[in-house]
C-alpha cells in the first residue's frame, strides 16, 4: 500500500485536508478538483475495488457523501447541485485503485458534463432489454451464492 496516495494519507506520509473522519471512511478534499470543494471519500482500509468493498462500509462511504453534499450547499462553496461519482476500474475512469466516492459540488455553466458515445441515441429495442436483463438476473445469482459462502 506504499504506492497508494489514500493510504499515505491516511498514514500521514502525505498531507491531506481532511474535512471529515470516523472509524470506517475519511473525506478529504481532492488535490485535482472538478470544482472548488471537490471531495474525495475513502474507506480507511486499502479497498482497491467495488467488488471487494464490504457493504456497511459503501453504506457508509454514500452516506457520509450524502451529508457532504448537504454542507457543501450551505457552505461558501459556488454549488447548486451535486454529483457523487463512482469510478470502478480503469475503463471507468479509475486512477487511484482504492475505492473513493467523488462528492462533486456543481454550479450551471461550470465546463464539467460527461461525454455520450453515439450509439447513446440509438435506443435498444424491448427484446434486447430482456436479453441482458436476464443475463444480469443470472450474474446476480452467481454474486449472491458467493456471498452465502463468505
Amino acid at each position: 500500500m506504499d504506492k497508494c496516495p489514500f493510504c499515505n494519507i491516511l498514514s500521514g506520509k502525505l498531507e491531506g485536508t481532511i474535512v471529515y473522519q470516523d472509524e470506517i471512511c475519511t473525506a478529504i478534499l481532492d488535490i485535482q478538483p472538478i470544482n472548488p470543494g471537490h471531495i474525495l471519500v475513502i474507506p480507511n482500509q486499502h479497498i482497491p475495488d467495488l467488488a471487494s468493498l464490504p457493504p456497511d462500509t459503501g453504506k457508509q462511504l454514500f452516506a457520509v457523501g450524502q451529508k457532504l453534499a448537504a454542507s457543501l450547499r450551505l457552505s461558501s462553496v459556488q454549488c447548486t447541485g451535486v454529483n457523487l461519482f463512482l469510478a470502478d476500474g480503469k475503463a471507468a475512469m479509475q486512477d487511484v485503485f482504492h475505492t473513493h466516492l467523488h462528492v462533486i459540488p456543481r454550479f450551471e455553466e461550470d465546463g464539467f458534463g460527461f461525454t455520450f458515445s453515439p450509439r447513446y441515441a440509438e435506443l435498444p429495442t424491448r427484446d434486447e432489454l430482456e436479453e441482458i436483463g436476464f443475463h444480469l438476473k443470472e450474474a446476480l445469482k452467481i454474486v449472491q451464492k458467493q456471498e452465502e459462502q463468505n
